[in-house]
C-alpha cells in the first residue's frame, strides 16, 4: 500500500500492531485522527501514555486496579473464602459481567507454555499458593476458570498437583455444550466432557 506521507505509513505501521486491527482500518484510524481537533488527538495520546505508564496492579490479585488493592479484593461484601484462578484481567471481566460470582479472583498473568518459554516462575502462581498458605486467610476453595486450551489445561494439571496439599476444594468451571446449540454440531471432546461432568437435572 502507498502512503501519502512518511508520518501516515508510521501510525498505520503502529495501529495495525493492534490486536484485530489490519491495515485497512488502522489507515482509516489514522485519518480520522488527523480530521481531529489537535487537543483532542494530543487528549487520546495522554490518555495512553497515561495507561502504559501508571496502571498498578492489585498487590492481592493482580488484577488492574488504581489503588494497592483492587475494588472487589477491598469490598467486605466479596466471599474471601472462595478464589476464582484466572489468565488476566479480562477473564476477571468475563466472570464479574455473569453477576454470579461473590468471591476474590486471582490473575496469573498468562499460562504455561513451554513452546514460548513461558513456565511457572513467570507466572503469578507463589502468590497464590501463599494465599492458600496463610491460615488468616480460611480459604476453601479454589475454582480454575482458565480456557479449555492445551495451555490451560496444562496450567491446570500444575496449579492442581501444587494446591493439594492444602485442605481445599479444588473445582474448575464446567465445560459442554452452550445454550442453544445442538449436539450434532459439538465436537466429540466438548460432548464427552458434557456427558462426564453431567448435573443433576433441576
Amino acid at each position: 500500500m502507498n502512503y501519502p506521507s512518511k508520518l501516515i505509513e508510521d501510525a498505520v505501521e503502529e495501529i495495525s500492531k493492534l490486536p484485530g486491527i489490519g491495515k485497512k482500518t488502522a489507515l482509516r484510524l489514522a485519518l480520522h485522527l488527523l480530521k481531529r481537533e489537535e487537543q483532542q488527538t494530543s487528549q487520546l495520546a495522554e490518555v495512553l501514555v497515561n495507561l502504559r505508564t501508571q496502571t498498578r496492579y492489585c498487590r492481592q490479585c493482580h488484577t488492574i486496579a488504581d489503588e494497592d488493592l483492587c475494588q472487589i479484593c477491598a469490598n467486605p461484601r466479596r466471599d474471601s473464602q472462595l478464589i476464582c484462578v484466572v489468565e488476566d484481567t479480562r477473564d476477571v471481566l468475563a466472570v464479574e459481567n455473569t453477576a454470579q460470582f461473590r468471591g476474590m479472583y486471582h490473575v496469573l498473568g498468562g499460562l504455561i507454555n513451554p513452546l514460548e518459554g513461558v513456565g511457572p516462575a513467570d507466572l503469578q502462581v507463589e502468590s497464590l499458593l501463599d494465599r492458600v498458605a496463610d491460615p488468616k486467610n480460611e480459604i476453601r476453595e479454589v475454582i480454575l476458570a482458565l480456557s479449555p486450551t492445551m495451555q490451560g489445561d496444562t496450567t491446570s494439571f500444575y496449579l492442581t498437583k501444587r494446591l493439594r496439599q492444602y485442605p481445599i476444594k479444588i473445582t474448575t468451571i464446567a465445560r459442554g455444550i452452550p445454550i442453544g446449540g445442538d449436539l450434532e454440531y459439538a465436537d466429540e471432546i466438548t460432548l464427552g466432557r458434557s456427558i462426564i461432568g453431567r448435573v443433576t437435572y433441576e
